[in-house]
Formats: structure tokens, C-alpha cells, sequence
């Protein structure tokens, strides 16, 4: 059976790229897409910021119809704010609405908004029902287990929000204390999934790094689709490759050092064209490492690669890694 939200069709077990804070950007969102995702969300947008018409938050609502299905996060503290920035995100035609209450980072959970609804429910609901109130489109939510380890309270977190219509729940099997050490307990998203209440898709997220483990968590944990954050920064064919193993049973090669300096390309040719050529390359810094993970005595060329400002100097330095390391990379 397939996976819906709303009237939006996602296939038999969806893969899901996570909003991630100055990561999941139209570019690398593009390469994603490019390896398979199925669902994606925009990095996430300050309701405040949307309705002050802030330059940064305002381009965050950038999306393109090759990205489709794709979702619009907006976090914020303030109920009739979370309206408003709601109406503003539905008129760019996204696919639906997300809300953020799952952000442990300080300056997001300590200002009430993020994770720290978890900590006051009736305040997440009634933000909740103003948000699905305030748009046409479907509503999810992606949030945590709870606040810590004494509060665990997303089994009433799901069931209320579901009455209050959300049509789909990603759930990261963290506290908000634990921010991101330690270890993804799926336990309570698997409980949450087997609630005879429950009827919308549920979505795990946290930790899945491999095709090994998207298949076994697949299965011990029954979820309806996953959410993959981190592991996807420098490699968006773990999409593929986790598709590729549900579809044959057989694990996929990994990409050639061909196809990485291809996708970095590709990356950083989106990024320029999207946020001109200053920051473009300036932002595209932070991924060159992770696309070229675990190349011997790469240090070098990231040094050199972090250090241009011209996009032909960055390409030669490119074709400079693909000749190098071509045979000693598969």
C-alpha cells in the first residue's frame, strides 16, 4: 500500500530528506532529488522572520517545481504568529506545511519555540489546530520524544496532534537533552506506530546512516517511511543505495570519485546560480569535506578548494581530484 499524506502519494516506504539548518537549501536539495528522495522540506523558516518579510527567511520559501513533493518547516513561539507566517508559506504552493517542534539547538529551544512545546502540550495543540485552521494544504509535525529523559510525552503528543488534524508525524527518537549524542531509541516510534488510534503515517528519523541499518529498522521498527538528516551531508546516494537494497536485496556499489566530483559540481554550480557567485562559493565550503570523505591525504586539496573565490579555479581544482584519485577510489 502506498503512503499518503493528504492527496499527496509517496510509494510503499518513502525515503524522506530531513530540514536541516543551513544544509537543506535549494541546492542540495537538487542533488537529493537527483538520487531518489521522495519527500523533502525546506530548511527551517522563523515565523517571525517571514512576517517581519526578513531577506533571509523570505528566500528560504524558494521552491521548484522539480522538488516536488516538498514541504515548507516554519518554526516559531507565538500561536497567532504561526498563523500568519502559515497563510504567507501556504501562498508559495508547497506541497504542505511542516512544523518544527523538534529544534534542541539554544537559541531556538530556549525561546519557546522548537522542542520546547514539548514541554508545554496545550500550547503545542493549540498552535497546531491554528496552523491546519490557516492553511488548505496538509500539516505535519516533526518533533522528539520529549523534553528528557522524565518527560517522554510523544504518545500523547501524537494522538492530540492527530485530533487536531495533522495528517503526518516524524518522530526523532532523541530527547531534546540529549540534543544528538547518544543513541536513537526507535522503541517509543514503534509503540507510537502500533497505537490503534493512530492512523497517519509515522516517519523515524535519527541515526540511520546505511542501507544495513534503513533495512533492519524497517522492519523491527515498522515505520512508514524514514527520514534521513545528516547521513545524507556529502552523500545524497544514500537514498539511492537504500532503494537500490529494498528493490534486489543486493547492495549497490558506492560512487566512482567520478561521480563525486560530478555531484560536488553540480552543488556548487546550483549554489551559485541560486545565491550569486560571493555566496554561493563562500556557503559551499562547508561541503567539500563531506563530499570526499574518507579519500586519502585529501586535506590538501580541501585546503585549496575552501581557499578560492573564482568557480573556474574551484573546477580545476576538481578535475585535479578526479585525475588523482580515479584509481584509487571505487
Amino acid at each position: 500500500m502506498s503512503v499518503k499524506i493528504g492527496n499527496i502519494d509517496l510509494g510503499e516506504f518513502p525515503l524522506l530528506l530531513a530540514p536541516m539548518e543551513d544544509v537543506s537549501d535549494p541546492p542540495f536539495r537538487f542533488v537529493c532529488k537527483q538520487n531518489g528522495v521522495d519527500m523533502m522540506y525546506t530548511e527551517f523558516i522563523s515565523s517571525e522572520g517571514l512576517i517581519r518579510d526578513a531577506a533571509k527567511s523570505r528566500q528560504k520559501l524558494d521552491i521548484f517545481e522539480y522538488e516536488r513533493p516538498i514541504g515548507i518547516q516554519i518554526f516559531g513561539s507565538d500561536i497567532n504568529t504561526m498563523r500568519e507566517a502559515t497563510e504567507i508559506a501556504s501562498h508559495v504552493n508547497p506541497d504542505l506545511i511542516d512544523i518544527n517542534y523538534g529544534c534542541p539547538v539554544k537559541n531556538v529551544a530556549c525561546r519557546g519555540a522548537g522542542a520546547s512545546l514539548l514541554q508545554d502540550v496545550e500550547k503545542m495543540v493549540a498552535m497546531t489546530k491554528a496552523v491546519v485552521e490557516a492553511t488548505p494544504l496538509p500539516v505535519t509535525v516533526k518533533t522528539r520524544l520529549g523534553w528528557d529523559d522524565n518527560t517522554k510525552n510523544v504518545y500523547e503528543v501524537a494522538e492530540r496532534l492527530q485530533d487536531v488534524g495533522i495528517q503526518a508525524l516524524s518522530i526523532h527518537g532523541r530527547t531534546r537533552a540529549q540534543l544528538y549524542k547518544g543513541q536513537a531509541d526507535w522503541r517509543m516510534i514503534r509503540d507510537i506506530k502500533h497505537n490503534p488510534r493512530i492512523r497517519i503515517p509515522i516517519f523515524g528519523n535519527g541515526d540511520v546512516d546505511s542501507v544495513e541499518k534503513a533495512a533492519a529498522w524497517r522492519m523491527e521498527y515498522e515505520v512508514d517511511g524514514i527520514m534521513i538528516g545528516r547521513a545524507s551531508i556529502g552523500y545524497p546516494w544514500i537514498f539511492r543505495e537504500i532503494k537500490h537494497f529494498f528493490n534486489t536485496g543486493e547492495r549497490l556499489a558506492g560512487p566512482t570519485i567520478i561521480e563525486r566530483v560530478d555531484v560536488c559540481r553540480t552543488h556548487l554550480q546550483k549554489s551559485v546560480e541560486w545565491k550569486g557567485d560571493k555566496t554561493g562559493i563562500f556557503e559551499m565550503r562547508r561541503h567539500y569535506a563531506n563530499y570526499f570523505k574518507g579519500i586519502p591525504h585529501f586535506k590538501e586539496y580541501r585546503m585549496r578548494l575552501v581557499s578560492l573565490t573564482d568557480i573556474n579555479d574551484i573546477h580545476a581544482v576538481l578535475d585535479e581530484i578526479s585525475e588523482q584519485f580515479e584509481m584509487e577510489v571505487a
